[in-house]
Formats: C-alpha cells, structure tokens, sequence
C-alpha cells in the first residue's frame, strides 16, 4: 500500500491511497473461511458449504468492506504518524477519484480531499487589551430583589368576596335562553380562572363583590375571547369551541387571592436556614452577596465573548471554508439544507477558530482538567440547578448525591470538561494579557449583549 499527500494550498490537500492485491487478499480470505462456519445452505451441512460456493457469494461484499476498512485505518494511521492535523473527514474526492470496478479490478486508488487545520503561534503580551467588566450594584437591584423573593414565596389565600385580582374556581354549567341547565348540555367542574383575564366588561362586573355560592350567568366566548382559554377552561376539544352555544352559569365554589410573602423573620429562615439573617440589614446584605456573585459570573461570561473577540482579530488566520462546507452539507445531509449551512456558516466558522485556539493555547501551557475539579464543577452545577427552583440552603448529601448523577452522564461529563477547560484558558489569558477594568450599570452592560 502507497500513500502520498499533495498540498494544493496551505490549507488543502489530497491524500491517495494505492491498495494493492496483496494488501486487503488475506483479511478477505480470513473472513470468507469465518463465513464458511456460519453459513447455512439447503443440501449442505453447516460449515462444509464449498468454499468456492462461499467465494461467488459473497467475496465480493466482503472485498468492498475489508478494503473500506484498510483504507480508513490506514489515513488514521498516516494521520496520526505524520502528525497532519485535518478539520472535519477526509472526503472522496470530487474531481480526482474515479469510478470503481469492484467487479473487474484487484488494484485500487483512492483519492481523498483533506481540510487542513492552520499552524497557530499564539504570543500574548501586555500590548493586548481585553475589557473586564465590574456591574454596579444599585439600591434599586437590591429592592427588586427584595420584592422578587417576595412574591417567590408568596401564597394563595381565600378571600371573602370577589374583587379585581382574585381568582376565582367553580363550576361552569350550559345553560338556555331561559336561564335553564341544557340537558346533555356542556359541564365542567373546578373550572379555575383569574378576573385579569376576563376580557367582557359585564361579565366582570358582575362577578365583582360576589361570594362563595354565587351564580353568574354569562357569555363565556365574549369573557374568555381565546379559544384555548375555553377548551382550557370547559375541558373540552379546541376545534368544538367556534361551534358551542356560549351561555353558560357559573357558581362560585372557592375565592382566593395571591399575596406577596412579607419581609419578615419566616421569609428570612425559608431562604436561608434558621436564624442565618436576622433582620433587613443582614438581607439586604445577603442579597447583595447573591448579586454580586451572579454578576461577577454575568462579567466572566462578558469576558470569555471579548477574549475570543480580540484573539481572532489579533491572529486573523483562515479555514478552508469551501471544503468544510461540502464537509458539513454531507454530515448534515438530512437537518439542514446547502442554504441553510451557508446561512450559518459564519457563526460556524468563529466557534471552530476560538475551538483552534482554546485547543492551542491548551497545549502551548499544558493545561490538565483534574478529576477533583470535574467533581467540583459537578456541585457547582447542581447547585445552581437547585436555586432556580428557590432552594437555597440544600442538604450536602443531596449535592452529591445530584452531582454524582451527572457525572454518570457521558453528555455532562463531556459539557463539564469543556467549562473547565474555557474557565482555564480565560484564568490564563488574564495573567497574559492586559485587562481593562471598567465600571458599569446594569442596563448599560446589558445592552453589550445586544450588540454581540
């Protein structure tokens, strides 16, 4: 067997492959002898089926798959040897390869496309400037948090009569001209509807000031326009509303209404544990803590946006753009139209060159991930996951027991390794280059986001 590449540019190139008689004949006469054993033919025992017989059958299948297989280890191989760093697959050549006769030949060449990944020499220096964002905590964040927690750990409680924000749940009926249940007509139990959504000003009025046990006929299409919030509301299918007859009565079985936690010594020990903050000051504070360490991750993320900014610009190298599209239209031959790919091929091409560079600058320092820190991270995150659901103060064993979980999870473990791994390089580039501090007010840093 032959290799041999031919650079076409410094970022193309064509790798052909000569496969000999001699190469593939021995793995394909081992696998033909392995199908003698199995096969099973009418007139022959098992295993004595002529070998000759074995051979017209299905050499030929066999020959194509052996000599697939011998030349895709044999470019991994080649590859990996001549230490040729490629992007996306080796693809069959467009304008070299020629048709195969798998039927007549017993020598082949096959000719393959390669997309070269460009040598990077990354030298950072003080000259390098990369903005770090710090977020002003404002006193108006602060109350806004005050007042998020608020209605976070608030609840429903019943109310004597109805009024502008209750909601209300009852019991709809189908009802006649005349004010008579329709018989066989549309029933619906527990019905549970806020006054805000009702949309028909008599309807709301007279539901207003009414009471557990009151009745109030209406026209629900004209209270509840949407089509969903009916079928919602009646348990029925959507596509039967448009057809309905609209009167319905509706009695009134419970009234309650949402009321905001207040900001006291219980809201304080649901959030954070028993007698942990013992009075506005010390909320304020902790809030203030909250705030802070979400935003200083809000400026890392910032951060990681500017960096890879500012390294692309500085090295400004290029991809081989045409072979990866071809690349990426046949690996993507079912999700994605050529249109589709060319569309966002951009966005594509930015991740693929911060990839190359986050990978060199990796290699250039050395940069390992430890187990520790995977089980680290693992935390991290299941603790994050636990306060978006408002737990705050989660028991140490369910953190490792949910961290642990994830690490079984060959997808997580594959996303975590990736974090650490940007979270690394970022830690290194700020000791590489220099980094701008600038102070900022909420509104105006999210408005860079805007602009990215």
């Amino acid at each position: 067997m032959q290799i041999t590449k031919e650079n076409k540019d410094p970022l193309n190139a064509v790798l052909k492959i000569t496969v000999e008689k001699t190469d593939y004949e021995n793995r394909v006469e081992e696998v033909l002898k392995d199908y003698r054993k199995k096969v099973r033919m009418d007139g022959f025992r098992p295993g004595k089926v002529p070998a000759g017989l074995v051979s017209r059958m299905y050499r030929k299948p066999v020959m194509v798959e052996e000599i697939n297989k011998l030349v895709s280890e044999s470019i991994s191989r080649y590859l990996s040897e001549q230490k040729i760093k490629i992007l996306g697959e080796p693809l069959p050549s467009e304008e070299q390869q020629q048709d195969i006769d798998w039927d007549h030949q017993n020598d082949f060449e096959f000719i393959f496309d390669l997309g070269l990944a460009p040598e990077l020499e990354i030298n950072l220096t003080q000259k390098d400037r990369i903005p770090f964002y710090e977020v002003q905590i404002s006193k108006k964040m602060i109350e806004e948090a005050k007042e998020n927690y608020a209605q976070r750990m608030g609840r429903m409680v019943p109310v004597e009569q109805v009024g502008e924000n209750e909601i209300l749940q009852g019991d709809f009926i189908q009802i006649d001209t005349e004010g008579n249940p329709v018989e066989g007509g549309i029933r619906a139990e527990e019905a549970r509807f806020s006054m805000e959504v009702i949309k028909d000003g008599k309807t709301k009025t007279g539901l207003m000031a009414r009471h557990v046990g009151d009745s109030v006929d209406m026209d629900i299409r004209k209270a509840f326009p949407n089509d969903n919030e009916v079928a919602s509301l009646l348990k029925i299918d959507k596509s039967t509303v448009p057809e309905i007859v609209p009167s319905f009565r509706f009695t009134i079985k419970e009234i309650s209404r949402f009321e905001k936690a207040e900001i006291n010594q219980d809201l304080f020990d649901a959030l954070y544990g028993k007698d942990t903050v013992k009075n506005d000051a010390e909320f304020e504070d902790k809030i203030r803590e909250e705030l802070k360490n979400r935003l200083a991750k809000d400026a890392e993320y910032r951060f990681s946006i500017d960096a890879k900014k500012v390294l692309l610009k500085k090295l400004n190298f290029d991809l081989p753009v045409e072979f990866l599209k071809r690349w990426l239209a046949i690996v993507n031959k079912d999700k994605y139209t050529p249109e589709q790919i060319a569309e966002d091929f951009p966005k594509f091409e930015d991740d693929l060159k911060w990839q190359l560079v986050r990978d060199q600058i990796v290699k250039d320092q050395e940069i390992k991930v430890e187990q520790e820190e995977i089980k680290a991270q693992a935390r991290e995150l299941a603790l994050m996951q636990f306060r978006q659901y408002g737990l705050m103060d989660v028991p140490e064993e369910n953190l490792e027991n949910y961290a642990g979980e994830m690490l079984k999870n060959e997808e997580e473990m594959r996303r975590i390794h990736e974090r650490l791994y940007e979270r690394k390089v970022m830690d290194h580039l700020k000791n590489s280059v220099k980094i701008d501090n600038k102070q900022i007010t909420l509104e105006k840093f999210q408005k860079l986001f805007e602009n990215s």
